[in-house]
């Protein structure tokens, strides 16, 4: 089964009013990938009384309202479009962007940078050189359109902060595992947070309000904040696409 050729999906109530649906398969990049083929399809034909689809990495978190509808309903309406779309059609192919983002690493910008480098066994500045030279590829887009990102290359994965923290500036780089997220508004997080890049992420008054999406690819470069402030960096732009 590839990610485009899937008929079976898992679906499970969570709590009374919102389903988690889950992709089968031995494979977590045909999972991922047909979680987020399988979120675009659905919220094409959003069945009536869907309020939000909040994607995971392998998931997605179907709310709907009790009012309007019912969970028989909604899991019919999940398991009937998983299971009608037919095998060879396939969504529209988008040409994957490439992202050079730089990105500030120090105490301040970085409050976690520290405690990740005792965790994986690293010197702070060779936990800056392994984000450096991990290529990341954009797995979804969460919440507030936040990108989140797999691929990066650390001798272990790293642990969510015990304790989340209330308030995240935004533009930081955050990881946890083997990803990496952008903070795009003020908010709490559990990940850890190694930097921050001078970007804006996300920009509600643009008719796009971000330039990336699902498959594109990101670098960070590091930057001091002279380089940073010299950059008078503003919406995030790619740099190029991403050949064939």
């Amino acid at each position: 089964m590839t990610a485009e050729q899937f008929t079976a999906v898992t679906v499970e109530p969570f709590g009374d009013s919102a389903v988690m649906v889950t992709v089968p398969h031995p494979d977590p990049v045909i999972r991922r990938t047909a979680v987020v083929a399988f979120r675009e399809r659905f919220l094409a034909q959003r069945p009536p009384g869907v309020l939000d689809v909040v994607s995971g990495l392998e998931s997605l978190l179907v709310e709907f309202d009790p009012l309007e509808t019912a969970l028989p309903h909604v899991e019919y309406a999940v398991r009937l479009l998983a299971e009608r779309l037919p095998l060879h059609e396939r969504l529209q192919a988008r040409t994957a962007l490439r992202f050079d983002i730089p990105v500030v690493f120090d105490e301040e910008t970085g409050p976690d940078l520290l405690s990740v480098a005792e965790e994986v066994g690293l010197a702070p500045a060779e936990v800056v050189e392994a984000i450096a030279e991990s290529t990341f590829t954009i797995s979804l887009l969460g919440a507030a359109m936040a990108p989140m990102m797999d691929g990066l290359c650390v001798p272990r994965p790293v642990r969510r902060r015990a304790e989340p923290r209330t308030d995240v500036a935004p533009g930081a780089i955050m990881i946890a595992g083997t990803n990496a997220i952008i903070q795009p508004f003020p908010g709490p997080t559990g990940w850890r947070v190694v930097g921050r890049t001078p970007h804006t992420i996300v920009d509600i008054s643009r008719a796009e309000p971000v330039s990336f999406g699902t498959g594109d690819i990101v670098r960070f470069v590091p930057v001091t904040r002279d380089e940073a402030a010299a950059l008078d960096a503003g919406f995030l732009l790619p740099v190029s696409e991403v050949s064939a």
